[in-house]
């Protein structure tokens, strides 16, 4: 075969990162038990925040590029991007509380099927695998999902709903990228983010410094591990990935979501909802597989810009959790 080995450092990188990412899921569940979901979220956005200064001083202080423009860029770039990201991530964090780490999982995995439907409204090409993709999500969330009774689980749906707006997200990074540097633009959105959860969570959420020492361990690991460690693993990984296994790596996160909650939650998974799964997994890999096809099939005939963002689009902006 030729290209890249499956097995090269950069995709072992990226499994890495598929794997806390996944696992973030169940650290959500665990620091439920202790704080509200704004006050969670606001301690790991800031946590996520400190974790990108030392990358930032790397790749700009070291070097001694100029950040005047930069930064304006990124500030005001990263405002509209933290807030819909405060969006998602609260849904995400609020709906985790009424469903399991692995639904939560794969259901938030949706946004890279609603992606490339998504981009239809702005003259962005969707070929048949992404449709397909979409139908076996769409029967594998209804399997996952929806009870016998026709009815959804409240947190299923928040997650559903957050799984829009990380789409959303996606698609508006792409577009930012294009005219910003992505780790300026990254820090200001999680700033941006933790900020606005810290308010909400001052204004409806009792803070306590005692809660928020109980679940330590859970905030240390949704915002050093999951914002910090996996974005630079994800940043280092894509530069010498093949596209096509960096689309289907980073799809094991909704893997490692399920494991996660079976292995440290006990979370049980029927035979129905396993179905489900595999079903939302595939059309996730299909719908992905057909956007790196597409890139590589235009490859050299398409503007630079373009090109950047067709890459941001199919393998993703990282949107939490």
């Amino acid at each position: 075969m030729s290209g890249p080995s499956f097995l090269s450092r950069s995709n072992i990188l990226l499994l890495l990162t598929a794997i806390i990412w996944g696992f973030a899921f169940v650290a959500q569940r665990v620091g439920m038990n202790y704080v509200g979901p704004f006050t969670f979220n606001g301690m790991r956005f800031v946590l996520g925040s400190l974790s990108l200064l030392p990358l930032l001083w790397f790749n700009y202080g070291r070097s001694g590029r100029a950040l005047n423009v930069d930064l304006w860029a990124a500030l005001w770039g990263g405002i509209p991007a933290g807030l819909v990201l405060f969006i998602g991530a609260t849904l995400q964090q609020v709906g985790v509380v009424y469903t399991t780490a692995g639904k939560a999982g794969f259901i938030t995995g949706l946004y890279v099927v609603i992606v490339p439907l998504m981009g239809l409204l702005w003259g962005q090409r969707t070929g048949r695998r992404v449709w397909l993709g979409a139908l076996l999500a769409v029967v594998g969330l209804y399997l996952l999902s929806v009870s016998e009774q026709l009815t959804i689980a409240p947190g299923d749906a928040l997650v559903l709903i957050g799984a829009f707006f990380w789409a959303g997200h996606v698609q508006l990074i792409a577009w930012l990228t294009r005219k910003v540097d992505p780790l300026p633009l990254a820090f200001f959105q999680f700033v941006v983010c933790a900020i606005l959860s810290l308010s909400v969570a001052a204004l409806t959420e009792a803070v306590s410094m005692n809660d928020i020492v109980a679940a330590g361990l859970p905030i240390l690991y949704g915002g050093v591990m999951s914002v910090g460690v996996a974005y630079t693993l994800q940043v280092v990984g894509q530069k010498g990935a093949h596209p096509a296994h960096a689309a289907i790596i980073l799809s094991l996160e909704t893997v490692f979501a399920l494991l996660g909650g079976w292995l440290v939650l006990k979370e049980p998974l029927s035979l129905r909802g396993g179905l489900g799964s595999a079903l939302m997994l595939s059309g996730m890999l299909v719908s992905q597989l057909e956007f790196r096809v597409d890139l590589l099939r235009r490859k050299g005939r398409v503007h630079p810009e373009t090109a950047d963002e067709l890459k941001v689009n199919a393998v993703g902006w990282r949107r939490g959790p």
